[in-house]
């Protein structure tokens, strides 16, 4: 049995579609949506360009080395391109930006939350998590980590637990492991599949992913779902923030935004059509709880069935 997917978008999506399958429109899309994410840093006083530079004038050579597995294969999917980057995630131009884009991309989902929008979203996921998972977890996998965020506010609020931070980007990878050692944070990152983790059955308590399956084709997800069954403990729990897709603000949402939202995220219409709380309860989870946490987001925690 296969959870039920209606892969089949509505007019606005169809139109949206056709647009960015002409590739200079799409190109031209991915250019706009690109420039009016800058333009937004700089309005509420993200400083993008500078800390990109600061970035930019390290020599990460060591930090790469340190953190990547020069065996590990990429799936299809991963190689695709992701938010306006002809490379995804896989370059040092994603890496660079990532926080500052974080920053910019959270600062209009509540109003006047401003530069601080990122923050409170997370604050909102950990509210919940604190709310809803009573045991304080010991061993916690951050899935999809990027450079860091989400692993070091986890870490803010389970400061005795044991973390570890996986991606596929080593370049992420290489980031999150330099601002650890800024703030001397001890934390195993790990190159690796979420798919395939290559880490021991029953050895984590929490499995938290924050905002990747939305950058999933459905078959990863469940693939990845039946990953994080078989590295959870019993009565450990699976933790995911992601985009509501039933929240107002998307289905109101102007073609033209749509455009430009579509244009950086190729697998957007297989998450809303996802029904992901069936894919869980067969991965091996009871029902799990969904809650909104944002106009825009919502939790969804499922504990290991038995």
């Amino acid at each position: 049995m296969t959870a039920a997917v209606n892969t089949a978008p509505g007019f606005a999506s169809r139109l949206v579609n056709g647009i960015l399958a002409i590739k200079p429109l799409a190109n031209l899309a991915k250019h706009q949506a690109r420039q009016m994410m800058i333009k937004r840093a700089e309005k509420i006083g993200v400083p993008w360009t500078q800390e990109v530079e600061t970035l930019q004038a390290r020599d990460w050579k060591t930090d790469l080395a340190q953190v990547q597995n020069p065996q590990l294969s990429y799936p299809e999917y991963y190689l695709r391109p992701f938010h306006a980057y002809e490379g995804g995630d896989l370059s040092w131009k994603a890496a660079f930006e990532l926080e500052v884009a974080a920053c910019t991309v959270h600062a209009g989902i509540w109003q006047d939350a401003g530069a601080q929008g990122d923050a409170k979203l997370r604050q909102s996921y950990h509210d919940i998590l604190k709310t809803q998972i009573p045991n304080q977890p010991q061993d916690i996998l951050d899935l999809a980590c990027g450079v860091g965020l989400s692993t070091f506010a986890l870490q803010e609020i389970y400061p005795h637990a044991k973390i570890t931070g996986l991606d596929l980007s080593p370049y992420f990878l290489a980031v999150a492991h330099y601002r650890a050692q800024q703030s001397q944070a001890k934390i195993n990152w790990l190159h690796a599949q979420a798919e395939s983790t290559g880490l021991p059955d029953n050895s984590f308590d929490l499995v938290s992913i924050f905002l990747m399956c939305h950058e999933l084709p459905h078959s990863a997800t469940r693939k990845i779902f039946a990953e994080v069954r078989r590295v959870l403990r019993p009565g450990g729990y699976l933790a995911i923030m992601d985009m509501n897709p039933q929240s107002e603000a998307y289905k109101k949402m102007p073609a033209y935004i749509l455009t430009l939202l579509k244009s950086t995220e190729p697998y957007l219409d297989e998450y809303f059509a996802l029904d992901i709380e069936e894919v869980i309860v067969q991965a091996g989870f009871q029902t799990p709880t969904m809650t909104a946490n944002s106009p825009r987001h919502r939790t969804v925690i499922a504990q290991v069935s038995g």
